[in-house]
């Protein structure tokens, strides 16, 4: 899949206010400082499109982003950040429970993992929740560049073997690189690949 045009539509906290239509979305989750933005801008070709930090949890809102005018990729705030308050957490928990379970036009959650680190509890339990809940969803393993080329085999298998032991089969798995652009075709191509047979419905 070429982008030819990847534009800011709307920023809210309210599932209710997300666009309306039948165009599918596309969404992007992961822990507080997993690289999502920086993916979002690798995938899209647009540096600037979604807001990078240095400070984890800068995501607070539910962000549309209307790509090629055929599809939306929503940027969805992280989980897990332990420096926001109670309050703050809950908040956000229940915004991201709203989208993940009542967004019918959500079509694929890509759930971000960095890909140096083991099996993180957060992440397990995540991946967990979407599968009892059914939603579709892929896992992203980011910032590989950051390792060896066998370092970052070995944890993403390792992670398989950890969800192996809840789940019979994985979901869809991806390796990115935001810096040497790895995965980006894949990903691109999957969702190519998804919104052809939805047309084809």
């Amino acid at each position: 899949m070429i982008i030819k045009e990847a534009k800011f539509v709307i920023s809210n906290s309210d599932v209710r206010k997300c666009p309306e239509g039948d165009v599918p979305e596309y969404a992007f989750i992961g822990r507080s400082n997993v690289g999502k933005s920086s993916l979002i801008n690798m995938l899209t070709g647009r540096k600037g499109l979604a807001m990078t930090s240095a400070s984890p949890g800068k995501t607070m809102l539910i962000n549309h982003f209307l790509i090629n005018g055929e599809w939306y990729l929503v940027d969805l705030p992280g989980y897990g950040y332990a420096q926001r308050s109670k309050e703050s957490r809950e908040e956000l928990r229940r915004m991201i429970e709203s989208y993940v379970l009542k967004r019918r036009q959500m079509t694929n959650l890509f759930v971000l993992v960095d890909s140096r680190h083991k099996p993180q509890k957060i992440d397990v339990e995540f991946i967990t929740w979407l599968g009892e809940h059914g939603v579709p969803f892929s896992i992203v393993f980011t910032k590989l560049d950051k390792i060896g080329v066998n370092v970052g085999k070995d944890n993403i298998a390792r992670y398989k073997q950890t969800l192996l032991e809840f789940w019979e089969e994985l979901p869809p798995i991806f390796g990115t690189s935001s810096v040497d652009n790895r995965g980006r075709d894949e990903i691109l191509d999957y969702i190519e690949q998804i919104n052809r047979s939805l047309k084809e419905q």
